[in-house]
Formats: C-alpha cells, sequence, structure tokens
C-alpha cells in the first residue's frame, strides 16, 4: 500500500450557502468557530444547475474578507461555455484563485445538460480560459460513483480530470478506510500523481446520512447501520458513536498518510470540532 505522505497535510471545511438571513447568521457563526482550527481553505457549495450561484460568491467574499481562504464550487450541467466564462471572470475580478470544479446535478426540469457535459471537459476549459490562475479541486469517489459503468471506467474518468488540469482532489465521504487506500493505489498504478484528500462526513443524524448515501453511493458499513437504526430517536447514543467511528477513520486515515482531511460540515461547527480536538489537531 503506497501512502501519500509526500504531499503536506491539507484540512479544510465545507459549508453549503443558506437561503435565509437567519441561515446566514448561523453560517457566520459557524465559520467563525472553526476558523481558529486554521484550515487551508473553506469550500462553499454550488447548488444544482448554478441555482445558488449568487450566494456562492457573496458567501466565499465574506469568509475572505473575514481573513480566511475560500474556495466556491463551479459546476458545469446546464450551463453554457459563455455563462461559465462570464462566472469564472467575475471569480478572476474578485481575486479568487482557488475553485472545486464538478459536473454537477441537473435541475428537476432542466432540459439541457449543457454545454460540457463531464468534470473533465470543465477542467479543461478552465484551463483554457484562465491557464494556471486558479487552483482546481475535483471530486473522486473511493467507493466509485454510482453512475459509473465499471470501477476501471470510474478510474478513467478521475484520470481525465486529473490530465486536464487538476491540482488536488477530495473524496466523497466513506467509512471504509480500506476503500479510500485500495482507490489510491490504483490511482498510482494508472500514474496519477496528486493529493486525495478523504472527505469526512460527521455522523449526527441517522436518517439524513442514510438518504445521502443511497444518493451519493457512499457506503454505511452494515454494522454501522444497524447500529445507528437500533437508537432510533435515541439522538445521544447516534452522535456519541459518530464521534468515535468517525474519529477513528481519521486517525487511521492521517497515520497511514493520507494528505489530509476535508469535513462535510453540514454548516455545522461542533461535530467537526469535536473530531478535531480528539484528533489532537
Amino acid at each position: 500500500m503506497q501512502t501519500q505522505k509526500k504531499h503536506r497535510p491539507s484540512f479544510s471545511f465545507e459549508l453549503f450557502p443558506p437561503k435565509t438571513a437567519e441561515g446566514m447568521d448561523k453560517l457566520r457563526a459557524t465559520w467563525k468557530q472553526l476558523a481558529p482550527l486554521k484550515p487551508r481553505f473553506f469550500s462553499v457549495t454550488y447548488g444544482a444547475g448554478g441555482s445558488t450561484q449568487d450566494r456562492t460568491l457573496g458567501t466565499v467574499l465574506e469568509i475572505i474578507t473575514d481573513g480566511h481562504q475560500a474556495a466556491p464550487h463551479l459546476s458545469c450541467i446546464g450551463a453554457s461555455r459563455e455563462e461559465i466564462a462570464a462566472t469564472l471572470g467575475l471569480y478572476r475580478d474578485k481575486g479568487i484563485r482557488h475553485i472545486v470544479a464538478l459536473r454537477g446535478d441537473l435541475p428537476s426540469g432542466m432540459a439541457s445538460a449543457g454545454e460540457l457535459r463531464n468534470a473533465n471537459e470543465l477542467v479543461a476549459f478552465i484551463r483554457s480560459r484562465t491557464g494556471e490562475h486558479f487552483q482546481i479541486e475535483v471530486a473522486a469517489y473511493p467507493e466509485y460513483h454510482p453512475q459509473a459503468k465499471s470501477p476501471r471506467d470510474d478510474l478513467l474518468n478521475f484520470k481525465r480530470k486529473v490530465d486536464a488540469g487538476a491540482n488536488s482532489a477530495i473524496t466523497q465521504y466513506f467509512y471504509n478506510a480500506d476503500a479510500y487506500f485500495r482507490f489510491v493505489d490504483d490511482c498510482e498504478a494508472l500514474g496519477i500523481d496528486l493529493p486525495i484528500v478523504p472527505g469526512i462526513m460527521p455522523i449526527g443524524n441517522f436518517s439524513q446520512l442514510a438518504r445521502f448515501s443511497d444518493a451519493c453511493g457512499a457506503e454505511i458499513p452494515r454494522w454501522l447501520r444497524l447500529k445507528l437504526q437500533s437508537y432510533g430517536d435515541d439522538l445521544a447514543s447516534i452522535r456519541s458513536l459518530g464521534l468515535d467511528v468517525v474519529t477513528g477513520l481519521c486517525a487511521k486515515l492521517l497515520a497511514q498518510g493520507a494528505p489530509g482531511l476535508h469535513f462535510y460540515t453540514m454548516n455545522q461547527a461542533g461535530p467537526t470540532e469535536t473530531i478535531w480536538k480528539r484528533l489532537g489537531l
């Protein structure tokens, strides 16, 4: 098993732009609580078909103004080259130098998938328009994308994003460290050499987690799913087990050479901060 210790560890936190003023107040409190942990950057998601584009940019700029690094997500699905070029120009004019480039999801009711169909086309387009201005993160799937024809096909799709000019990758969340390390080994066998940072999802709400996992193809191990189910509405027990499991996962990943951690915070600072402190980071 190969490790990625040659890359400097990178810690980052993902946020999503809220729809209300009250949600924005809560989000500010979240990043201010997490900021003392000194993440390399905060990423801010981008709704299906660019539906939160304005709120994404506004959130990123406020985080940057607050003295922290931030990276907007940018998806290509449902968008034209002209629209994406305009967004890139806006980001560059605002001094943003870091992007998470994704295919994205087609919103219900939207007929056209847009002019760029895949994330590798988006990465290539960003490079063609902006050169090396942006640090580009892409997505990786240790348990394979749910729409992939095969594990090999998924790996080759990831390689196309890397070859198009990605600088580093963030994985879908997972709870099986072996899946991650096997994925890294398979990538290295294909000549892929860039940091592949594990995505970490703290566990606080089992029904929500189960719904997310069924949709995105992330596996909840049978023992963990059954144990969490058995707690019913006992949120304290769910969170206690979740903290133990995710802290153990993070510790194993870092000990065996993962190049950092990217936390899907769900706009809540508490679980991520607790895991961070337990890890002694």
